[in-house]
């Protein structure tokens, strides 16, 4: 019995790994989304590092997650380090393509949970209504990277955390001009400041 145990165990290890094996090579996660600003409104979220905390879905999975920066504060070469729990893992992400309004290019690479790098992209088209905004991870899968797409839908995963990330963008992309606007307004029709015993204007 333990013999016909261990050959179906062996057997279906077998199945799996070959199943595994011809799992496609590559990956590709996209999602989309329409936001009611200009693409110059929209960048610098995108293309500034540090503002990536107001936004990302990771940051969010993970409040006590630790971000550390270096080299440019924006563009090419800004560079962002990521620590957190299992869900976000650990990592560094650096631009290396930045073209104003228009593409920011990343290299993720991961330590952990798992090694491997791919790369990210944003790209803002105009639209009616404001902007498209695609947002698109594509890299390698190696043998682990198969296996796990058999028992978990990671596409999946990635684009539902894409979509968090792009509503949170839009939440902050529409709001922040109305809030800067109304902040002019207030600044217009606020009074003169008094000086004890005469006006300001005299």
């Amino acid at each position: 019995m333990l013999k016909k145990i261990l050959a179906a165990l062996v057997l279906f290890i077998a199945i799996f790994a070959g199943v595994a094996a011809v799992q496609p090579s590559e990956f590709d996660v996209s999602r989309e989304a329409t936001i009611a600003a200009t693409p110059a409104d929209i960048f610098p979220y995108v293309n500034t590092t540090r503002a990536w905390e107001s936004w990302s879905p990771w940051a969010k999975i993970d409040p006590n997650a630790k971000f550390t920066y270096e080299g440019a504060e924006s563009g090419v070469g800004a560079i962002t380090h990521w620590e957190g729990n299992m869900q976000v893992g650990t990592g560094t992400s650096t631009i290396t393509e930045s073209i104003p309004d228009e593409r920011v290019k990343f290299q993720l690479d991961f330590a952990k949970p798992m090694k491997g790098t791919n790369t990210a992209e944003f790209i803002f088209v105009p639209a009616d209504g404001g902007t498209k905004v695609t947002w698109s991870m594509t890299g390698h899968n190696n043998f682990i990277a198969k296996a796990m797409s058999l028992v978990m839908d990671c596409e999946k995963m990635v684009g539902e955390q894409f979509d968090k990330g792009l509503a949170n963008l839009k939440t902050l992309a529409e709001t922040a001009p109305a809030d800067a606007e109304e902040t002019d307004e207030e600044a217009e029709v606020a009074p003169a400041p008094e000086v004890e015993g005469e006006t300001a204007a005299e």
